[in-house]
């Protein structure tokens, strides 16, 4: 599952075992492999929790998982690519809709707002050096403000740090994503294989 060794559920304590309960309720009953990956740092995982949870709050949720999408593409981190195609596809349009943005969000029917978003969010993924005034005036010439333009790259910002060091640490999708339907999985598993267990 990881390269490292990890704690087992039974064994955990603490805050350790607190994220894990947590996780587990959250997931439907399953600990998720990225959480186990967090073991030897649990107030690593704390601190991206709360991370998260605040660039999360500020903004549109769609539009935050269109560009954890965009920018999880761009890492080749099939785990989060098949996790936040998942809640696009369950809480704002369907999966035909996921794999084609996932495919070319240029040609997916996205409106030039979506499109703006995904493309700075891929920029910061790739080369947030690359990102100009342009592409912020862009965004602002689209109705988004100075805050929500920040949101954008936070997100993309910090799924880096999170797609890389899952994929620095070895680990693997989920195995319950092994059930999504081929035309799915083809689509974002764009890096490491969904794990068989």
């Amino acid at each position: 599952m990881t390269f490292i060794a990890t704690i087992p559920e039974q064994d955990a304590d603490g805050p350790l075992a607190e994220h894990y309960a947590a996780d587990r309720e959250a997931m439907g009953g399953a600990l998720p492999n990225f959480t186990q990956a967090f073991s030897a740092r649990p107030g690593v995982y704390a601190a991206w929790r709360a991370l998260n949870g605040e660039i999360k709050a500020g903004m549109d949720l769609r539009r935050y998982e269109l560009a954890t999408l965009a920018a999880a593409r761009r890492l080749r981190s099939s785990y989060c690519s098949l996790a936040h195609g998942s809640v696009l596809a369950t809480r704002f349009m369907d999966w035909d809709a996921v794999v084609a943005i996932a495919g070319d969000h240029h040609a997916a029917g996205l409106d030039e707002v979506d499109v703006a978003v995904m493309d700075l969010a891929d920029k910061v993924a790739t080369d947030a050096t690359s990102v100009t005034q342009a592409d912020v005036d862009h965004l602002r010439a689209l109705g988004l403000s100075d805050a929500d333009v920040f949101d954008v790259v936070a997100a993309a910002a910090a799924r880096c740090f999170f797609s890389k060091l899952l994929d620095g640490l070895g680990v693997q999708p989920d195995a319950r994503y092994a059930a999504l339907e081929t035309p799915v999985r083809e689509a974002l598993v764009v890096g490491r294989p969904i794990s068989d267990g």
